[in-house]
């Protein structure tokens, strides 16, 4: 089977260790809006992807439409979104912030005091929000937004991206799909303003999304900004309408304009929404020059399908990766992957979140080793020919007990013959390890180095 979803690739200046992308989901784990130490080991978790999309994080108060969303607008949200990014980083991915202003969507329940519902019209969108204090409550009706209002929620998207690079963040991504505040603007039947920021003309429809885009590239540039939309999304009731396709590849190439670092497209249509048309992807694909992340029901066949043919540079994995922490080792040896519970998605603490095992890897005769959710190691025959080769010394249990502690990183070389590899901190009872003390700590890394010359994982750095 191809592999080029494995294979390493650039985001602009940014490297990627693949071309995986961790797709944004919210969870609602942050409790006052702020992200918890327990968000720092989910994402670490998962940093077997090349590139992490966070949840939906607001630039304001009056965006924190859902329970227990994050922020980053203060500076306790810095601080927590540091930790975050520090264990990211250790892993090996590069993460982006979704900057999400949820509009209509919300409750004042939700919201915290002084902020302010808002959206382009006095319009409530249909059904209802999750509160924690009342459950399910009707959406109320926004505050139209003025003018002026306008003005500062650019203002709010331009400082939550200064604080996402003092947090550790490579960049962010303007969330304007899915049915909130930036979309809600694109889709002339929730936008029918008639002030220069909706109604028929694209061009205003579009407006505040592209001078948003224009502000935050202005104050961290273009390789850094990303944009996420869902052509023909019905989510939180955006209504479908009939030049969806031809606003949406329009909308590609004045991004495309801009230099932003992708574009970032969702099909919902697994899960029940209308499909995107073929059409319309290969539309946007012409018209957007940058990389393009396509998301939505990939298995690696189609994903590889799709890296294959040129229809995307990189490609978004989001459920897939709830239950499977270590996803892209699972999708390179062919590991059958976990079922999420839905009945966790968005409850509170670290059930459903971050508790899911990695799995137990075997090996494929020729295929790259792979240690937790890494695809960085080297061949099975590499590593033995090496031992075999005395480049570096087989040491026996007995030798070592004494030295080895419960915290020692080691290779289990008896495992390693079966065709198990095992690189962690628990030694077995008995057998032939590699402990990590016993070698140079070039040697160590130079073993676990891959062939193709990716970078050793992190967690066997020193």
């Amino acid at each position: 089977m191809e592999q080029t979803l494995f294979q390493p690739t650039r985001l602009g200046s940014l490297p990627l260790q693949n071309r995986i992308v961790m797709a944004p989901m919210t969870r609602n784990r942050a409790p006052g809006n702020v992200p918890q130490a327990l968000a720092a080991l989910y994402y670490g978790q998962r940093s077997g992807a090349g590139l992490i999309v966070t949840e939906g994080t607001s630039p304001s108060p009056n965006g924190l439409g859902y329970a227990r969303i994050p922020g980053l607008f203060n500076r306790e949200q810095i601080d927590g979104w540091s930790r975050v990014t520090q264990a990211v980083h250790e892993g090996g991915a590069k993460i982006f912030v979704q900057l999400m202003h949820t509009g209509r969507i919300g409750h004042p329940a939700n919201l915290p005091g002084g902020a302010v519902l808002q959206g382009p019209m006095a319009e409530a969108a249909a059904g209802e929000i999750w509160t924690d204090g009342a459950g399910l409550q009707p959406h109320p009706v926004p505050k139209a937004m003025t003018e002026a209002e306008l003005e500062r929620v650019m203002v709010e998207y331009e400082e939550a991206s200064w604080n996402a690079r003092e947090a550790g963040f490579d960049g962010v991504e303007l969330h304007a799909a899915n049915g909130y505040l930036l979309e809600q603007f694109l889709n002339p039947l929730v936008n029918r303003r008639d002030d220069g920021w909706g109604g028929e003309a694209v061009e205003s429809r579009a407006r505040l999304l592209l001078e948003t885009a224009r502000t935050v590239i202005k104050a961290i540039g273009a390789d850094r900004v990303g944009i996420r939309l869902s052509p023909h999304g019905v989510f939180n009731d955006i209504p479908p309408y009939q030049a969806a396709a031809a606003d949406n590849i329009w909308l590609a190439g004045r991004l495309a304009d801009l230099g932003v670092a992708y574009l970032h497209l969702v099909d919902h249509s697994s899960m029940g929404a209308p499909e995107v048309p073929a059409s319309t992807k290969a539309g946007m694909r012409e018209a957007f020059v940058g990389t393009l992340i396509l998301c939505g029901g990939y298995d690696r066949g189609r994903a590889e399908a799709d890296l294959k043919a040129g229809r995307a540079d990189l490609i978004g994995f989001g459920r897939p990766f709830i239950a499977n922490p270590d996803l892209p080792a699972r999708l390179l040896s062919n590991t059958a992957l976990a079922v999420p519970d839905p009945k966790t998605f968005y409850t509170p603490g670290p059930a459903g979140y971050a508790d899911y095992p990695e799995a137990q890897l075997t090996y494929q005769p020729g295929a790259p080793m792979i240690s937790s959710n890494r695809n960085d190691l080297l061949t099975r025959e590499a590593i033995l020919k090496r031992l075999s080769d005395n480049e570096v010394e087989q040491v026996s249990m007995a030798e070592t007990a004494a030295s080895l502690t419960a915290g020692d990183e080691y290779l289990d070389l008896e495992q390693l013959e079966r065709g198990v590899l095992t690189a962690g901190a628990t030694p077995p009872a008995m057998g032939r390890v590699l402990p990590r003390k016993a070698v140079a700590e070039a040697t160590w890394r130079w073993i676990l180095k891959d062939l193709a010359g990716l970078a050793a994982p992190a967690a066997l750095k020193s």
